[in-house]
């Protein structure tokens, strides 16, 4: 497993590169599915610290992890998603299947 990828107990981190584009969503989704066969994951999360971009696969990534494991509430979750991130996952409705974790804005209280 790479550095990308951590487990801690059944918690899955994926930490996503800069660009979440179809190359990179069919890599996470080969890589998770790989990791979930060896052992037992309850709770993907999703760390988008460091992403700028991302497109309807990346959309398919997230909702194709949470079928993946169950579909139950909290399974599945998205943090540290910045303004533009936390925009597409509202615009596509993802938000009301996936607990978002906004990034906090310096300064603001």
């Amino acid at each position: 497993m790479n550095e990308m990828y951590e487990l801690d107990g059944a918690c899955l981190t994926v930490h996503l590169p800069e660009e979440v584009d179809h190359p990179v969503s069919d890599d996470v989704k080969a890589e998770s599915d790989r990791i979930m066969e060896k052992q037992y994951v309850r709770t993907i999360i999703f760390d988008f610290e460091e992403t700028d971009f991302m497109d309807s696969s990346g959309i398919g990534l997230l909702m194709g992890r949470y079928r993946a494991l169950g579909m139950c509430p909290g399974c599945v979750r998205a943090v540290r998603v910045n303004g533009r991130i936390n925009k597409v996952l509202h615009l596509s409705g993802v938000h009301r299947y996936i607990e978002i974790q906004k990034v906090k804005e310096e300064g603001k209280v």
